[in-house]
């Protein structure tokens, strides 16, 4: 379970790029980037919060 919550930050960030990838290839909607910018913004912070409380 540690290893899973260790990585959470790494897949909200993954999440984040794959809202970049749909925006690229397909819909081109200012939604998708804003929610790409927070998903990765969140993703990031969570990483390195979580990792300095777990270690």
């Amino acid at each position: 379970m540690n290893s899973l919550l260790k990585n959470l930050g790494l897949i909200i960030f993954l999440c984040g790029v794959i809202c970049l990838c749909i925006y690229f290839f397909g819909v081109s909607s200012n939604s998708l980037l804003v929610a790409s910018l927070v998903l990765e913004f969140v993703g990031i912070l969570a990483y390195i919060i979580i990792n300095k409380r777990l270690d």
